[in-house]
């Protein structure tokens, strides 16, 4: 059978198992696949069985990530095809899902053809990628390559309020040994890390493609927990006594939006995100003005002096507000992910590969940081694909369709079998 053929005959397949983690993580409108939690869980067992109609031999990690392996029989460092399979509440079925199922499709096709491999193809499943449920994202591969930062394992969990440590033990991993701060894996004995990932902008909505070749993944700082101190005060105060800082709140977001277009007008690209924007819900009102504020902030940019730069804006933008509207800025909690530059020998490689497969896959940055970031950062070749996905992702409508898909698998296993 060629190649093509076996991929388009694993549709079956990865529909099957499409439909299975939208079936475990229903939430109306979306879906939640809650990280160390039964969604996460039920999730990795369903990949697993799967996995095991196809031979592969499964393992979990001390971080509980779940290892997915065809052996070669050749002694060559690994290609690991990863993502991961919680998502957001009430989000997406397709945010990290449809790159375990991509491995697992793109493997069942190689099989189907008679394609031996080359090296072992591993597919891991990685756990906690979504911020939302520690306020630290990408914690699988963190914790897989050491570079999770200190006082992670003391997390709580929004919804179990077990410690990231507890939940990893509870799911059978081994947390003491992440307390070691040494990589589960050596990043020098893996030959290669491969992600698919819907894509989170409709670029190639606008491209016409199915498919895009990613060249980078930004980093982010992370502030989720932001607090404004003013003064309470009637709401008949005159300005030049007011400590307000509802008011700082919105000069603070206003004057990071003004920087931000600053550098993409300067063709530096970036993003700013406030998630949350408010006074304290138990004392708000509509006859005072607000001593309290807060808010979160997600600052992200493609190159770390540049990313640095950023966060060293964003500390005098704050004391200049905070100056001007005579409160205190506290940033508080802050979190990293280092930013993701895809190897240059990978983008060539995948592209040829699409273009192999009779795809004219553009070459695009990536919107969002993914588990790639990590395994970039610790030195190891990382290469991205980009699915076409209209309505972004982290909301229930979500718009990847098969297909598509399929043409990622279809170049992911072309690049397999003949990259």
């Amino acid at each position: 059978m060629r190649l093509s053929e076996a991929v388009s005959a694993q549709t079956p397949l990865v529909q099957r198992l499409l439909d299975g983690v939208a079936t475990i993580g229903a939430d109306p409108p979306g879906i939640t696949r809650d990280a160390f939690g039964r969604g996460e869980n039920d999730a990795q067992s369903l990949i697993a069985r799967a996995a095991a109609e196809l031979g592969l031999t499964a393992r979990l990690d001390e971080a509980a990530n779940l290892s997915l392996r065809w052996p070669s029989g050749h002694d060559a460092p690994p290609v690991l095809i990863g993502s991961h399979l919680d998502s957001v509440v009430q989000g997406g079925n397709f945010d990290g899902a449809a790159g375990v199922i991509a491995g697992i499709g793109a493997i069942a096709a190689l099989q189907a053809a008679g394609i031996a491999p080359k090296r072992d193809i591993e597919v891991l499943a990685l756990r906690c990628e979504e911020a939302v449920w520690f306020g630290l994202g990408l914690i699988g591969s963190r914790a897989l390559l050491a570079r999770l930062p200190a006082g992670a394992l003391e997390l709580p969990h929004a919804r179990s309020g077990l410690t990231l440590a507890q939940s990893i033990d509870a799911c059978g991993g081994h947390s003491a040994r992440l307390r070691e701060n040494t990589p589960l894996r050596d990043p020098r004995s893996i030959g290669v890390y491969l992600e698919v990932h819907i894509e989170q902008a409709p670029q190639l909505i606008e491209a016409n493609a199915p498919v895009a070749v990613c060249l980078a993944n930004p980093g982010n700082v992370r502030h989720p927990f932001i607090r404004i101190r003013g003064e309470d005060a009637h709401t008949g105060l005159p300005h030049r006594f007011r400590r307000d800082a509802a008011l700082a709140g919105a000069d603070l977001s206003l004057a990071l939006e003004r920087l931000w277009l600053d550098e993409e007008k300067a063709g530096r690209p970036m993003a700013i995100t406030i998630g949350r924007f408010h006074t304290p819900a138990a004392r708000h009102s509509l006859t005072a003005v607000s001593g309290g504020f807060e808010l979160s902030l997600d600052l992200r940019a493609y190159d770390a002096a540049h990313l640095a730069a950023l966060e060293k804006r964003l500390g005098a933008i704050a004391a200049e507000v905070a100056a001007r509207r005579k409160v205190e800025i506290v940033l508080g909690e802050r979190s990293a992910a280092a930013p993701g530059p895809m190897d240059p020998a990978l983008i060539e490689a995948l592209s040829a590969a699409a273009a192999r497969c009779g795809i004219a896959a553009p070459r695009l940055n990536s919107p969002g940081s993914h588990d790639a970031n990590n395994f970039a950062a610790s030195g190891v070749p990382t290469g991205m694909l980009l699915v076409r996905n209209q309505n972004g992702s982290h909301n229930p409508y979500e718009a990847m369709d098969t297909p598509d898909l399929m043409a990622a698998i279809g170049v992911l296993a072309e690049w397999l079998a003949n990259g």
